[in-house]
């Protein structure tokens, strides 16, 4: 699928590949988008990749003086976990919530889902609202550009070949400001957004002294509701004013008809959900629906990047990749350019691990990356260098089947299998990180989980029989 990967260890190692490739390469973080266009042909050109989630120090969210700050490496899981985000950039944690699935959201970054740049996704919309800018680097120097002078149309940015986005900013919310982000799919997990919203206020008493309320999914780019946003300026929100702030919103946009929803019905639901929104944030509701312990499905290192590499790598035939996988080293001089996926089954000879979509809808491919649960088909062979792998046959111990493989059995949650392993690697750790979940948890973590056969009544009952046996040794798997 690529000629050259390369996973490097500082950024400036980055930056130097950049320069020497140019419209040849393509940074990988997540890479979740980008391997799947490569695979289905849409980036012929491209055949040069630079892994640079093994560079310790990118993945950190802080506040510096008002303002927050996201390195390139921080996924939608870490902006969820982030008691700043979520208490002062609520609409920001309220999109990365709604992207994907957990092992999406382990592996996916907000700085990518940025340099994607579809009028679809949904943490552009949030950080237009916020006002953000973001740092674009090469070897000749850095630069800072505003959100909303980023793109030039779909898919289509301002940086230049030999750029890489290093930085993420915003001013984050004032004890005067409120902010809300709501998506309108066609389902409630794994879904591409028909619109989304985002509405960030100020007040002075009850009176709004500034308004941004952003659209996605409704033109070519995210667009701002200017005029709404002009009409709430000074005013005191009444049930009048909120209809007709959400009337001139849905005024703004000159949508599409496509798949998800035709021109029409996202013009009404822009007017639906403004009006929603502005009446959440009126009332202070804007927090109502946000999960008091979001599940992550990530392990004790809490996504972060923590065993980072002595110094850069080109993965090239022959050169063997060096990985431990259900805590037995294994060095292989095949597979550098395939997906973990199709490196584990093919090359590590695991056939565990299940192909049933290719494009991390199903989950039936979920294997744990340093200790973090992922779809092995949305991430590079390469990735498994140095890293830790585990696989559903990894999850019994010394013999004994996990409590969550016994209760499958117990409970006859097993139907055709095929997805079978990606639902006990999800169970095994939620069980590790949740002992006794709620019924609310386990459903978030099987939202990347997909059954066919439609036997989710008898795997979400095993999923509580396994969380009321925490005596029978619920541990990380092959952590070490």
């Amino acid at each position: 699928m690529w000629s050259q990967y390369y996973s490097v260890s500082r950024l400036s190692e980055a930056l130097e590949l950049l320069a020497q490739h140019k419209n040849r390469a393509r940074v990988v973080a997540g890479g979740t988008d980008l391997l799947l266009e490569i695979e289905r042909g849409q980036r012929k050109d491209v055949d040069v990749l630079i892994d640079i989630s093994r560079v310790l120090g990118l993945d950190e969210i802080r506040l510096h003086g008002d303002e927050i700050h996201l390195g390139p490496l921080v996924t939608h899981n870490q902006v969820v976990s982030s008691e700043l985000t979520v208490a002062r950039a609520l609409p920001l944690a309220q999109a990365c919530w709604e992207v994907g699935a957990p092992q999406i959201r382990n592996r996916a970054t907000v700085a990518g889902n940025i340099i994607t740049g579809s009028p679809a996704n949904d943490t552009i919309t949030p950080l237009m609202a916020l006002d953000a800018s973001v740092r674009l680097a090469s070897v000749e120097g850095e630069r800072s550009v505003p959100l909303s002078a980023f793109y030039t149309g779909v898919r289509r940015t301002v940086m230049r070949p030999d750029e890489m986005l290093t930085g993420i900013a915003f001013p984050a919310l004032a004890a005067n400001e409120r902010g809300m982000f709501i998506k309108l799919g066609l389902r409630l997990a794994q879904a591409i957004s028909v619109i989304n919203v985002a509405v960030v206020l100020a007040f002075d008493g009850d009176t709004v002294t500034r308004a941004a309320i952003t659209l996605g999914s409704v033109a070519p780019t995210i667009i701002h509701a200017a005029t709404a946003e002009q009409a709430l300026l000074g005013k005191t929100l009444t049930r009048d004013q909120i209809a007709s702030a959400a009337r001139l919103a849905a005024a703004a946009p000159s949508p599409i008809d496509d798949i998800r929803g035709t021109a029409v019905y996202r013009i009404e639901m822009v007017r639906v959900l403004v009006g929603r929104a502005l009446r959440a944030l009126v009332a202070g509701s804007e927090r109502a629906n946000w999960p008091q312990q979001p599940v992550m499905l990530w392990g004790a290192d809490g996504g972060h990047v923590i065993r980072g590499l002595s110094q850069q790598v080109e993965h090239v035939a022959g050169t063997p990749i060096q990985t431990t996988v259900n805590g037995q080293p294994h060095q292989i001089a095949t597979g550098q350019d395939k997906t973990l996926l199709r490196f584990l089954r093919e090359d590590v000879g695991l056939a565990g691990t299940k192909e049933g979509c290719a494009e991390g809808e199903c989950g039936a491919c979920t294997v744990f990356l340093d200790g973090a649960a992922v779809m092995s088909c949305m991430v590079p062979a390469p990735r498994a260098h140095h890293a830790r792998i585990t696989t559903v046959e990894g999850l019994a111990q010394e013999g004994q089947l996990h409590p969550i493989q016994k209760a499958f059995v117990e409970h006859s949650a097993v139907q055709c299998g095929y997805c079978t392993p990606g639902f006990l690697m999800a169970g095994a750790k939620l069980l590790e990180e949740c002992p006794q979940p709620t019924h609310d948890q386990i459903q978030q973590s099987i939202t990347g989980n997909l059954c066919r056969c439609t036997g989710y009544y008898n795997i979400v009952h095993a999923f509580e029989q396994a969380s009321q046996k925490p005596a029978e040794g619920v541990t990380h798997v092959h952590a070490e």
